[in-house]
């Protein structure tokens, strides 16, 4: 073939293109320009040929497009298939692998998968050194050895390897490489007047990976079928070291325990349920009010034990907790329930034909829904925001004057105790076997 390369290079440059000028179109460019004349097709830069009829007319033609767009550039060419040699450059190859082998058959065109190991930023001084993985595929022997032969003598390492080895070495190499690079920008890793060596070089590679674009990052993730697994195992390790960071007990002394209400809850009540079965003398609540709040603090190390409500025979499923349970990752201890009563209460000094308004826990207004649909019906029914949604916390805040007067408060029989305040309806809930399950965590 007359486009092939000797040892000595004619005056007539063999003809080769390239499709797709970003970054690394570019380098390629710079890769092959002294020995080659360069056709560049890009629709989307200002700089080679338009027609695709004058990019076939090379006899080789390299593809450094997009990963997520290739198969559809190789869909739109396949008519312009002749005799040619096609090498994609991408940083995957189980995907070129099965564009090519869709859409070769029938033509009489060859391809080699190919990835240079290397970035615009790695290259920019010498391409000495630098990596070069290649696999054969369906180019005869001739021309893939030509092409070895010459990226070697442009100073490449070149490594031949099949595209399943690639794709499985990239996950944990270059998967890996870049997924802590975005990660390390993600917390705003900075340069600083005392940075080690180790420091600087996690610094150049954030820099290095959040200069490629956001869209190979993506590509490279998601069209390499290793690195999900890769990032699964990361999260598994991260989560293990993290965990190995914290105490197994905060105090040698006491057991301490976060729970979703505040003081008078039934959150209370079920932790000294918990603790008296399970003869545990020993110990210390946190008044942590949302669930949310009971798992981010046993997240943190905080607390030895969370604790919160999480179904209602009669309110079913606590959203909140749902919705916490989604963020973290916990082991459930036990769960166990209790019967849940539902008491009306209002400030002493209230007039009660005033009152009009309802506190508590939605959860609390599920529970009693029939029933106050019945007695109360043009009363409002109010449920607080924060530490508030906790029916103990707003009682609290009743108390306290936080609230105004003329408002009730829908809770457990002990509020009334706690804060002074007056009964005014029991047993709200609608069913008398009322039970509420909750569950004890640990890290």
């Amino acid at each position: 073939m007359a486009w092939m390369i000797s040892s000595k290079i004619t005056k007539t440059k063999p003809k080769i293109a390239i499709i797709g000028f970003g970054r690394f179109g570019q380098t390629l460019y710079r890769l092959l320009k002294d020995d080659f004349a360069i056709t560049v097709y890009d629709p989307k830069s200002r700089h080679g040929v338009k027609d695709l009829d004058l990019v076939y007319q090379c006899p080789v033609i390299f593809y450094a497009v997009p990963i997520s767009v290739f198969e559809s550039v190789i869909a739109r060419h396949r008519p312009y298939f002749k005799d040619h040699l096609l090498i994609d450059v991408l940083s995957v190859k189980l995907h070129p692998a099965k564009v090519f082998k869709k859409y070769l058959r029938g033509t009489k065109a060859r391809a080699i998968l190919a990835h240079p190991m290397f970035g615009p930023d790695s290259s920019k001084s010498s391409f000495d050194g630098l990596r070069l993985v290649m696999d054969r595929f369906s180019s005869n022997q001739k021309e893939y050895l030509m092409w070895k032969k010459y990226f070697s003598k442009k100073g490449l390492k070149v490594i031949e390897m099949s595209a399943e080895e690639h794709d499985r070495l990239a996950a944990t190499s270059q998967g890996l490489t870049h997924f802590l690079g975005r990660l390390l920008g993600e917390v705003k890793f900075k340069e600083s007047k005392i940075d080690t060596v180790g420091a600087t070089k996690l610094y150049e590679v954030m820099r290095q990976t959040r200069n490629d674009t956001w869209q190979l990052f993506l590509d490279l993730q998601n069209f390499n079928p290793y690195t999900k697994k890769m990032r699964l195992r990361l999260g598994e390790a991260y989560d293990k070291l993290y965990t190995k960071l914290l105490p197994k007990r905060i105090s040698s002394k006491k057991v301490i325990f976060g729970i979703q209400g505040g003081v008078g809850s039934f959150n209370e009540e079920a932790l000294l349920d918990y603790v008296t079965r399970h003869k545990i003398k020993n110990y210390e609540i946190k008044y942590l009010y949302t669930s949310e709040k009971v798992l981010r603090n046993l997240h943190e190390g905080n607390i030895d034990y969370g604790q919160f409500a999480i179904h209602n025979s009669i309110g079913g499923l606590v959203k909140e907790s749902a919705y916490a349970l989604a963020k973290y990752k916990v082991k459930i201890v036990e769960e166990f329930a209790i019967i849940i009563r539902h008491f009306l209460m209002r400030r002493e000094d209230a007039n009660p034909k005033n009152i009009k308004t309802i506190m508590a826990h939605p959860q609390v207004f599920a529970q009693c829904r029939s029933t106050l649909q019945k007695r109360y019906k043009n009363w409002k029914l109010l449920s607080g925001e924060g530490d508030m949604v906790d029916t103990a916390r707003s009682a609290q805040a009743l108390a306290l004057g936080e609230l105004p007067k003329n408002t009730a408060i829908l809770g457990p029989l002990n509020l009334s105790k706690l804060y002074g305040l007056k009964v005014m309806d029991k047993n709200l809930q609608d069913n008398k076997e009322n039970l509420t399950s909750f569950f004890m965590f640990s890290r």
